[in-house]
């Protein structure tokens, strides 16, 4: 093995000494204007002593980009670099991830080798927390054990290109560090140099695999799932089914679109169960595949784009003999949670492929990249890359029992994340009954993007009950009216800005008693879409939902895997919560929303120390169809203890005056 490490060693430093004189001596060309020291070239890679997976990030060059500003923090620099992951262990390392720290508001415009985990697509905006980079095409790094030391499948290089922002002109701008996010490794902090830095993660002795079994990456957890399968394979062409699964028993997609992106100019021939939104042959024709497939007609193809957009067929085509009679399929959009409907937790759909040389060959498959689902008022979903994992099982449809495979399988994984503060799609006011103002949705609680007559910062008025019931531009009149009635102050000369939200929750306190109390939750559809077979989940505080006793006009149950939440579905023959209409009198008379409601009751024997009325009787997370609600910060009060926090502050004021008299007095 010594001899053979020796034998292989002497190529790879020379290939490193020449790549770094190349790299690093011209580090300073980009960076200068004439007349500079070059830099000093970093030293090659040390990867002779690691054992396990050797990662280094060396910087290339940089070069000043229009426009030419005199503000540092404002000047765009365009850039280069090398990412090289190397394999030196005894173990292959499958679909390799590495975060790199990015740290000057970089903006990704290429990653040959790899892609962007967390982009849709070039150019990346990465900002200040960094990315992260998976291999592709060549995601798995094999030893040289099995490779005869063939570093084109030990090795993955990632040249990089783009743009970074608000470096002085003689700085080199490096990443905080680097560091490699596959399972069972251990990575210590990076070796840094001026323009390099490196370092060897070894494997945790600890770490177990769970599945020793499969010959790929095992197959990941997450809130929705992809899976990718090739069903047959031909030199030029494949065919694949796409299965799409909820997991999250709060998950939900509704006229769901998915975009993808073919990184090696494949086009879709055909579907089945889905379709794409455009079709264009044009973009083939004179693309690279009109240059190859030359006597194709391209008039039949279906799409031709590289980042098609793919919906669900409508309901009626589920028996279509050319594009339905698909399991799963043609649910116009809907994939809905397990504890609503198993069967409609899943969605599948399959496509005809057409490939381009250099691919043409039945084992040279490729999924396509930068996967990215959106529904309409659904959580966000952010996707990983495709990874590769063991065949997928099929029944055989001789009904002989057999299980067909597929040639091969990759998953997806897909996570629900947080929306963002003034990016969520629905809104949560509270009040209560011993309250007279309600607590409206936050300003711009979903987005603003007219801001010149209203404040987009303003906190939102209070509110009285019956403002709820129309939409916010008829509320202004009765907004002023109520600080006018209640002595609330006077009103800002600019209003604040609505919430913009097409869905509205509402939780009424609506009693508390020594037992038990109650609350009601409203629904308000202000869109002209209506939604069927909707669901709405509340998260409680504490263990407040311990004292969960009933849900009366909703199918109300507390969630097994999450004991603090308790989900609520409409009956049967109430589960469409329909839009917006026109008033009784429309020339006169507000639009009314689509409304459902429902009472919610508690008893305190198993939460006997909570405080509903201060907070505790108030949830801290509502969703609706999946997507979480911009909730309020602040719960009614009293009319007894607004009145006492006025008294108060006019106590405090008086105090105040009082004492400054007296020490007035004393010191003539």
């Amino acid at each position: 093995m010594n001899a053979r490490s020796e034998g292989m060693k002497i190529p790879w430093i020379y290939i490193v000494f020449v790549a770094a004189a190349l790299i690093f001596g011209t580090v300073c060309n980009g960076q200068d204007y004439g007349g500079e020291t070059p830099v000093a070239a970093a030293p090659p890679p040390a990867q002779d002593n690691c054992d396990g997976v050797f990662v280094s990030y060396a910087f290339d060059s940089r070069e000043r980009e229009y426009p030419f500003v005199k503000n540092v923090s404002a000047q765009a620099w365009a850039f280069s670099s090398l990412l090289t992951v190397i394999n030196t262990g005894l173990f292959e390392l499958k679909s390799w991830k590495v975060h790199v720290g990015f740290q000057h508001k970089e903006l990704l415009v290429s990653t040959d080798g790899a892609v962007a985990v967390e982009g849709d697509g070039f150019p990346v905006k990465v900002g200040k927390n960094g990315t992260v980079l998976a291999g592709f095409p060549q995601s798995d790094l094999k030893t040289a054990i099995d490779t005869a030391g063939d570093f084109t499948q030990m090795a993955a290089q990632v040249k990089i290109k783009g743009t970074q922002f608000g470096v002085p002109t003689k700085s080199t701008p490096m990443p905080k560090t680097i560091k490699l996010l596959n399972d069972g490794y251990k990575c210590p902090a990076p070796t840094r140099y001026k323009t390099y830095m490196q370092m060897c993660c070894k494997r945790d002795p600890k770490y177990k695999p769970k599945n020793t079994t499969i010959k790929f990456m095992p197959r990941q957890y997450g809130d929705l799932s992809f899976s990718y399968d090739i069903l047959s394979a031909f030199d030029n062409k494949y065919q694949a089914q796409v299965t799409i699964d909820n997991i999250n028993p709060l998950g939900r997609l509704d006229h769901w679109n998915l975009t993808w992106e073919w990184m090696r100019n494949e086009f879709i021939y055909s579907m089945k169960g889905a379709y794409p939104r455009k079709k264009d042959p044009s973009e083939c024709i004179y693309g690279p595949q009109g240059q190859y497939y030359k006597d194709f007609d391209f008039t039949t193809v279906l799409n031709c784009q590289k980042k098609p957009v793919i919906s669900d067929l409508p309901t009626e085509m589920e028996n279509d003999d050319k594009v339905g009679k698909l399991p799963y399929c043609c649910r116009n959009g809907s994939i809905l949670p397990t504890i609503m409907n198993a069967t409609k937790a899943r969605s599948i759909f399959q496509l005809q492929v057409f490939k381009l040389p250099p691919d043409l060959n039945r084992t040279a498959l490729y999924p396509p990249q930068n996967w990215k689902i959106e529904g309409t008022v659904n959580p966000t979903y952010k996707c990983g890359p495709p990874i590769r994992v063991d065949p997928s099982g099929f029944p055989d449809p001789s009904g002989t029992g057999m299980t067909s495979s597929a040639v091969a399988s990759w998953q997806v994984t897909c996570n629900i994340t947080r929306p963002k503060p003034k990016e969520a799609k629905c809104c949560v006011s509270f009040s209560a009954f011993n309250a007279e103002s309600v607590i409206p949705c936050n300003t711009c609680s979903c987005g603003c993007q007219e801001t010149s007559k209203c404040d987009a910062k303003a906190k939102a008025l209070l509110l009285p009950s019956q403002a709820l019931l129309v939409p916010f531009k008829d509320r202004e009149k009765l907004a002023k009216e109520w600080h006018r009635i209640k002595h609330l102050g006077s009103m800002p000369k600019k209003l604040p800005c609505p919430d913009n939200c097409g869905m509205s929750v509402n939780w009424h306190l609506e009693s508390n008693t020594e037992t038990g109390w109650t609350a009601r939750i409203t629904l308000f559809n202000w869109g002209d879409i209506a939604f069927e077979d909707w669901f709405t989940a509340i998260e409680m505080k504490k263990n407040v939902a311990n004292g969960y006793e009933n849900v009366y006009s909703f199918n109300g149950t507390k969630l097994a895997q999450r004991n603090n939440t308790i989900f609520m579905q409409g009956l049967k023959g109430l589960n469409y919560l329909v839009g917006e209409v026109n008033g009784t009198n429309p020339d006169a008379d507000p639009r009314v929303p689509g409304k459902q409601q429902t009472i919610i009751s508690f008893v305190k024997k198993h939460t006997p120390k909570i405080n509903v009325q201060a907070g505790d009787g108030y949830p801290s997370k509502v969703i609706f169809n999946g997507e979480e609600c911009a909730i309020p910060t602040e719960f009614p009060k009293s009319h007894a203890a607004a009145l006492k926090s006025h008294v108060g502050l006019l106590s405090a004021v008086l105090l105040a005056l009082l004492t400054f008299l007296v020490l007035t007095d004393q010191l003539h």
